[in-house]
């Protein structure tokens, strides 16, 4: 049983119109009634609504669309993108999210994403800080050089395997698995602090399939992804999305439980699942964070590389993000974001990443029961799936979606 189905039309202070000459479809702050006219603004009828402008939403409207479909998009926030918007600011585009870096080992993926707009070839590789010591992430040769003072993989594997070895039977939360993978020298000084910033938990409490993301190798190769396909989109991700949702009806600022919305016949929701369902079996648990953005004058580089983490307890951010980095710009200044993680509340956080545990998987399990058995509402998207998607998935996801229920 859907909540929101069937409402009345949406007030017009919300409308956006793409093709509305004169208006940029960014600025979603400033009411457009102009857009339309009247018989638009009382009489409007649409196949589909679609509860988010990120990825599975945008690439859902773009494809129903294609296929003469009416579409509605409705977002809360006040512009498109989801996580991955990306904002332009003396002349550096920053990603107001974190760091998002494409890859992907998915051709039809990268195909499809390149229509849209045009890589470069940026790869990942952070460096970790530990309380002054720069390390090389992922963990590889040139991180065990330097804390051990060795030159080979077989010098690595061996004190590795000397620190785990009271590890006997398989890993059962992150903190074994991470000392399985690279020892309790590494997890010391790499991962238990910035896990239990990062996760407001600690790695014990926390399930192993977390860490078991994070690459690990016994090659001086310190390249973050394995994946084929790696960039940023020069000139950032907005336009990807921009062009996506062109000549679709957007109305941004608009909360799907508390506006008046659009009538329709189908929904595709990509927020959250509990949220949809009024929280009847609980809150699920997701890590959050927030970010401070900071200019820097006459400071054409700040810190050296793109994404640099701070791994002791003490510091209270995770993370500095250098935007220039990632799209790089010969400008004498720069843009920093400082990433802090925050407690999670459903009512008042932005929800970022699940918590796939144990207790909030059951959960999970319980919502998508119901889910299931919703005739007129799909749910889709890493906070209706309750999945850890990176994009390359969720743009897989969305994709496979439209060819199984409008081939």
């Amino acid at each position: 049983m859907t909540c929101r189905a069937n409402k009345a039309i949406l007030r017009h202070k919300n409308y956006i119109c793409h093709e509305s000459e004169g208006h940029d479809p960014l600025n979603s702050c400033l009411p457009l009634p102009k857009c339309h006219n009247k018989s638009q603004m009382t009489q409007p009828s649409f196949d589909y609504l679609i509860v988010g402008a990120g990825f599975f939403g945008s690439i859902c409207a773009h494809e129903l669309t294609k296929r003469g479909k009416r579409v509605c998009v409705i977002d809360s926030r006040n512009h498109i993108g989801g996580n991955c918007y990306t904002e332009e600011r003396n002349g550096i585009h920053l990603h107001m999210y974190g760091p998002h870096i494409f890859h992907t080992s998915n051709p039809e993926v990268w195909q499809w994403i390149n229509q849209f707009v045009a890589f470069n070839q940026f790869t990942l590789r952070p460096v970790a800080n530990y309380k002054g010591e720069v390390f090389s992430l992922p963990f590889n040769m040139w991180t065990f050089a330097k804390l051990w003072n060795i030159t080979t993989p077989q010098e690595a594997k061996a004190i590795i395997d000397a620190q785990s070895a009271h590890i006997t039977q398989e890993p059962q939360n992150l903190e074994e698995q991470a000392i399985k993978l690279v020892g309790t020298d590494v997890y010391r000084k790499l991962i238990k602090g910035y896990t239990q910033k990062q996760w407001g938990k600690d790695p014990a409490e926390l399930p192993a399939s977390i860490i078991k993301r994070l690459p690990v190798r016994f090659t001086y190769d310190n390249n973050y992804f394995n994946d084929t396909y790696q960039g940023i989109p020069i000139g950032g991700y907005t336009q990807i999305f921009t062009q996506l949702l062109k000549g679709i009806e957007l109305r941004l600022n608009t909360d799907y439980f508390k506006d008046e919305l659009p009538t329709h016949d189908q929904v595709i929701y990509t927020g959250p699942i509990d949220k949809f369902y009024d929280y009847r079996f609980g809150e699920l648990e997701y890590k959050t964070q927030t970010f401070t953005h900071e200019f820097k004058a006459q400071v054409p580089n700040y810190q050296g590389v793109a994404m640099m983490n701070f791994t002791d307890v003490e510091t209270p951010y995770t993370r500095i993000i250098e935007h220039k980095h990632f799209d790089p710009v010969d400008l004498p200044h720069t843009w920093i974001s400082y990433e802090y993680p925050v407690p999670y509340k459903a009512s008042e956080s932005e929800p970022f990443y699940p918590v796939n545990d144990t207790t909030n998987n059951t959960i999970y399990a319980k919502y998508k029961a119901l889910a299931d058995q919703e005739p007129k509402v799909s749910f889709g998207g890493r906070l209706a799936e309750y999945k850890y998607y990176d994009m390359h998935q969720v743009i897989a996801s969305a994709l496979a979606f439209i060819r199984n229920h409008h081939p």
